[in-house]
């Protein structure tokens, strides 16, 4: 069971490195399938795109940090924690009326992969 909890734990870790490093590289093009509505034609969007580019690849750095090395409980508290993204994107989706489909479907799973993965690791009961 470790090894299921540990790969789910690398695969959330090198998927957000890869999705803030879309963000940073095509960010206008990335927002697409955020679930809301591109946010105008401002010439400094990208930028303020890029920036959750930044904290997207930080995020996953913290998870592959922690899992060389820290604890199996310390991993489980990382993922626990920034659980709270993708289910703060999937609320403020649902709040502005953005797609639902991409609410639940992209950033409310990602939130229920991560926990998932997370409170075995926490209570030791894997």
């Amino acid at each position: 069971m470790d090894w299921l909890l540990n790969g789910t734990g690398l695969l959330v870790a090198l998927a957000i490195i890869a999705i803030g490093t879309g963000y940073i590289a095509t960010p206008t093009t990335m927002v697409r399938s955020f679930g809301l509505p591109l946010p105008g034609d401002d010439p400094d969007i990208p930028s303020w795109l890029r920036l959750k580019g930044v904290r997207d690849i930080v995020a996953g750095l913290l998870v592959l940090a922690f899992m060389l090395w820290g604890t199996q409980r310390e991993i489980g508290l990382v993922l626990l924690i920034e659980a709270m993204i993708p289910v703060g994107d999937m609320l403020v989706i649902l709040a502005a009326k953005g797609s639902t489909k991409s609410a639940f479907g992209i950033h409310g799973l990602t939130a229920a992969i991560m926990l998932l993965a997370a409170i075995p690791m926490i209570t030791g009961t894997h």
